[in-house]
């Protein structure tokens, strides 16, 4: 067997091949098209962290169970109960071991998992790491739906985004509920790019469907339109106790630190308010309506901050990203495996800080550089 070094050598060297190798670059210099800062809140000065005492310590020193329960955490979690219209709230270290820490420890081996197939890759290994049968359903396809839930047995959990990270379309959750309670099964919805997004005061998209009742759990992040890191998952005190009792990734894993905490209470209150929500659906509009028809046939349908057009092949949708970057914008391809081949494409992401002379200028370039491109690339 070939040492370690060559193995991750042979591995790289593929991935190379594949014209799919990752690296890390910074391009501060470039007009932001590409973060998840929906909302501007992560570029605003540091509010919230001057009300804490001098003596807070910048790190929590444990876990929540041992040192990390402050009142800080406690009261945020009760703000975000209530907020977002659940009985209770857990807050976890990310997006990512919120997802992993509820799914790995809900079921057992006589329970079934369905899932969307275009779901975030954290949501799949924490599917991965459940005891449960489980099996995707085609991306918001309600009959396919229909019949997984059909063939499953035990407790059944349905897992979808409701607002999708690589596509920017929504799920239909009233559709699904209404499905999911003829089968029996209970819903897992996860708000990560909805949070901020949908709703008046951006409480995501369940909320603003009025269907906060009648969804068992869903996971909201605090490192996209928040502008902060962590994530809360929400939804019953019984769902609650039983993740602090027997979630891996909470249990074992130091608390997030006061100073942040703060930050994200200041963050919620700011969004609340509801002026950068309306602002942030503006700006979607504006670049929506200033593409020619015959260029927005070739994005992914969707009414959030995330416009996806798809450019097929990595070396395309790498070489109209580059095209982009030189013109000043910040936008990046998003590559297969990422996403699988044949449906590479440049992620647009827009934000309440892009101008509207910045969102005109980008359009107006889209507008005449995608024709170029049109017959050897796009779909």
């Amino acid at each position: 067997m070939e040492p370690f070094e060559e193995y991750l050598r042979h591995r790289l060297a593929a991935r190379k091949e594949e014209n799919a190798f990752r690296s890390l670059q910074v391009n501060h210099h470039l007009i932001d098209f590409c973060s998840n800062d929906y909302l501007g809140l992560a570029q605003l000065p540091s509010e919230g962290v001057a009300s804490l005492p001098r003596s807070t310590a910048w790190g929590a020193t444990g876990s929540r169970l041992i040192s990390g329960q402050t009142k800080v955490v406690a009261s945020l979690e009760s703000y975000l109960a209530d907020f977002h219209g659940a009985e209770a709230a857990l807050i976890y270290t990310s997006g990512y071991t919120a997802n992993l820490g509820l799914l790995s420890c809900l079921t057992t081996r006589h329970d079934t998992i369905i899932y969307d197939q275009l779901i975030h890759a954290s949501l799949r290994e924490g599917i991965q790491l459940a005891r449960a049968k489980s099996f995707n359903f085609r991306h918001n396809e309600l009959d396919d739906l229909r019949e997984k839930l059909d063939r499953a047995s035990g407790r059944k959990l349905v897992v979808v985004e409701s607002i999708y990270s690589m596509d920017g379309d929504a799920a239909p959750l009233t559709e699904m509920v209404a499905i999911c309670q003829a089968a029996g099964a209970e819903m897992l919805v996860d708000e990560a790019h909805a949070t901020g997004v949908c709703g008046v005061a951006g409480q995501g998209l369940v909320h603003a469907l009025g269907l906060q009742d009648q969804i068992w759990a869903r996971v909201h992040t605090f490192g996209k339109a928040i502008g902060a890191h962590g994530a809360a998952v929400v939804g019953s005190s019984l769902l609650r106790d039983y993740l602090i009792n027997f979630s891996r990734s909470f249990i074992y894993t130091t608390a997030l630190p006061d100073p942040l905490l703060a930050r994200i209470q200041w963050a919620y209150l700011e969004m609340a308010q509801g002026e950068r929500c309306h602002l942030l659906q503006n700006r979607i509009t504006q670049f929506k309506e200033a593409l020619d028809p015959g260029i927005a046939k070739h994005f992914i349908p969707s009414d959030s901050p995330i416009q996806c057009i798809l450019v097929p092949g990595n070396e395309a949708a790498k070489e109209m990203a580059k095209t982009l970057q030189a013109a000043g914008f910040d936008i990046r391809a998003i590559l297969s495996p990422t996403v699988p081949k044949g449906q590479e494409r440049l992620r647009i992401c827009l934000h309440t800080f892009n101008t509207k002379d910045q969102i005109h200028k980008l359009t107006e370039l889209m507008n005449q550089i995608i024709p170029v491109h049109e017959e050897r690339s796009i779909c």
